[in-house]
């Protein structure tokens, strides 16, 4: 393993990726690529300056040929989420951009992992192995995982525990379809349910706060991308390490939850050097087995409505 990254996209998401990755991963070559070619000039200088304190790697910009001996392919190039805007609104755009990205990496030789954070990110990561057409275990996307997170703080915070304690994910959809599996959740081994300072009407107020985090964040500093570009690095890292790690990603869903649709959703995923190892269906309530059902057919009818 040659130990390159190549990056497509290198706005806010992209860049404070490269430099998370950088910081916590041993990288040999980094190449930033993006339609604005000035911009992975600059990110590539700029990011040169932290080496002496991280290690040597060849940052550079380039081109879509110069994915051919990569590793992992990043792609958080699209359309950013507007105010107001939901993901799904995305799709039309998005699509278009994944189009004119997917083929020319795969033309270059590429045959590492692909890895997709750009939204809505079930639909582009389920269009990206189509468009590929590599092994489904070849391409990753973000999913819940950072949904997840943002779960893990706000039980954190009200039951006033440190957030390694807790035990609980977000799944489905990366957007409005998407569901806590509080019935399955654990804070410090006990169920989630048990404590005294937890009933539906303060499930539910997470359940909004964890919803709306995302687009507030937008609404105060125009993007997200601490939280993404940190869940990016622990999956591109895990790859590079041939490290086992399991997080709720967009995995493909081949019968698990009784879902027959053939599409990418969050679930629980181990991830290592080959990409997906494997996924994990775990048992659900029958009120979130009915989300999880639910979001797969919303995000089925997306699909249904995208010409490749």
């Amino acid at each position: 393993m040659s130990r390159k990254v190549f990056l497509v996209g290198d706005g806010a998401v992209g860049s404070t990726f490269a430099n998370d990755l950088l910081q916590n991963c041993n990288v040999e070559e980094l190449t930033i690529c993006d339609v604005a070619k000035e911009r992975p000039v600059g990110d590539s200088m700029d990011l040169e300056d932290i080496t002496p304190f991280m290690g040597q790697t060849n940052i550079h910009p380039g081109e879509y040929s110069d994915a051919g001996d990569a590793d992992v392919c990043v792609i958080t190039a699209g359309v950013p989420r507007k105010p107001g805007e939901t993901r799904l609104d995305l799709v039309a755009k998005n699509v278009k951009i994944l189009k004119s990205i997917v083929k020319p990496v795969v033309d270059s030789g590429f045959k590492g992992v692909f890895v997709v954070s750009a939204n809505p990110v079930d639909i582009l990561t389920t269009l990206t192995q189509k468009l590929s057409g590599f092994p489904k275990n070849r391409v990753i996307g973000t999913g819940t995982s950072l949904d997840s997170m943002r779960l893990r703080v706000e039980l954190a915070k009200k039951l006033n525990v440190p957030v390694a304690k807790v035990n609980s994910m977000v799944l489905g959809e990366h957007g409005d379809t998407s569901f806590e599996n509080f019935d399955e959740s654990l804070v410090d081994n006990k169920p989630l349910r048990d404590y005294a300072e937890i009933n539906d009407d303060v499930l539910s107020e997470i359940e909004t706060d964890v919803r709306k985090k995302g687009g507030k964040i937008i609404a105060n500093k125009g993007a997200t991308f601490y939280g993404v570009a940190m869940m990016l690095t622990q999956i591109v890292s895990a790859v590079l390490d041939n490290r086992s790690i399991c997080l709720p990603l967009s995995a493909p869903i081949n019968g698990e939850y009784g879902i027959k649709h053939d599409l990418y959703l969050g679930t629980p995923t181990v991830i290592d050097g080959n990409g997906i190892s494997h996924v994990i269906e775990i048992k659900l309530s029958k009120a979130e087995q009915e989300k999880m059902l639910n979001s797969a057919n919303k995000m089925q009818e997306v699909l249904d409505g995208v010409e490749l």
